[in-house]
């Protein structure tokens, strides 16, 4: 029996909530027996800080290091407004992308038969999407320098963040990209802005010549990013395969999630390269929803996203792909059955905890 070790990091707010419906999953595929998957918790982001005085210790980064995938819950909140930028609950996050270089960030959105009146849009627009955003997530203005606040005296100061884009960082986005799509329906929309920002000009002319190369097969568009954001609302079934830089793969994906409903619907994954060796890659799996502070400890919380992301986990990291596919099914059968979190409930329409949506897929994956 195969065994996989998974790095467990809950983090902050609804994090742990989420986190202990999808560790239901995890048990009940044990008792299966068909893999078994060793846990380890560490802490991430503001319970780090709380507990070590950074958002990630050197140990727990060890601990995910030496992990065969991470899977992790949400950071950040209020409570921690005021600590120094370095040591901020994000940060933790940022550096577990950075040290394992994961650089290509999968969000897909999908939207399920029975959720279809969930989504702000006409049934009409989002019935039967599926598409996937590839986001670059190493480079760009969130980690480019110089990136800083400087004093310029008589009361005014000047913020720098710079985005900064190599040829090699968008080659390897986009045969991930292009990859994904001969899996799918062969469509990739690449988006930037060349027209305002000369890594756009340099985005755009690196992917004409990877596909001109490499991926002739597979169909591609160039789209400005905020007239995607528009087409994205408009009709986004036009789509299949979305890869952008990491700042524009914030956004859109964000606003992708929303076509299904809610954030709490939306899983990712974030994955590095294939190692030579074994075959496996380094990857972290997170709903894309956050730490929704607000709704912290009240049992609101929807753990689709966090189980979903499980279900990815399953499929990209360890191959189980017969488990992922029950797991999504799982996931279907219950919305189909008309359980629905607060998230996606329609007005006036019953709802169920956190905990009992978590009990009623590990219930639809028993049978």
């Amino acid at each position: 029996m195969a065994t996989y070790k998974l790095f467990l990091a809950p983090g902050d707010g609804i994090g742990p909530e989420v986190m202990a419906e999808a560790e239901k999953v995890i048990a009940h595929f044990n008792a299966e027996g068909g893999a078994r998957f060793e846990t380890e918790r560490g802490l991430v982001g503001g319970c780090a800080y709380d507990a070590h005085g950074a958002s990630i210790s050197e140990a727990d980064m060890g601990r995910a290091k030496a992990a065969d995938a991470v899977l992790f819950g949400a950071v950040g909140g209020p409570k921690w407004a005021g600590v120094p930028y370095e040591v901020r609950p994000e940060a933790g996050l940022l550096r577990l992308r950075k040290d394992l270089a994961l650089y290509a960030n999968l969000r897909p959105a999908v939207c399920y038969p029975a959720l279809a009146s969930a989504s702000s849009l006409k049934a009409e627009v989002i019935e039967g999407l599926d598409i996937v955003i590839v986001r670059e997530l190493t480079g760009g203005v969130y980690f480019g320098e110089p990136k800083e606040i400087i004093d310029l005296g008589n009361g005014q100061k000047r913020g720098i963040d710079t985005q900064v884009y190599d040829t090699f960082e968008i080659e390897r986005i986009g045969r991930v990209a292009f990859d994904l799509a001969r899996k799918r329906g062969n469509k990739v929309t690449s988006s930037e802005k060349h027209n305002v920002m000369k890594s756009g000009v340099l985005w755009k002319e690196v992917m004409t010549a990877l596909h001109k190369r490499e991926f002739p097969d597979v169909t591609l568009e160039h789209q400005l990013a905020d007239a995607l954001g528009m087409q994205l609302v408009r009709w986004p079934k036009q789509f299949d395969v979305i890869v952008t830089d990491n700042l524009f793969g914030d956004m859109l994906s964000d606003v992708a999630a929303m076509l299904t409903g809610s954030l709490g619907m939306l899983p990712s994954a974030s994955l590095g390269d294939v190692d030579a060796k074994t075959g496996q890659r380094k990857a972290l799996y997170e709903p894309v929803h956050g730490s929704a502070p607000d709704i912290a400890g009240t049992g609101a919380a929807n753990p689709i996203a966090m189980i979903g992301s499980l279900a990815m986990c399953l499929r990209y990291s360890f191959g189980l792909g017969e488990q992922a596919d029950r797991l999504e099914a799982a996931i279907a059968s219950v919305l189909a059955q008309g359980l629905r979190t607060r998230d996606i409930a329609a007005a006036g329409e019953a709802t169920i905890s956190t905990s009992a949506m978590g009990n009623a897929i590990v219930g639809a994956l028993k049978g």
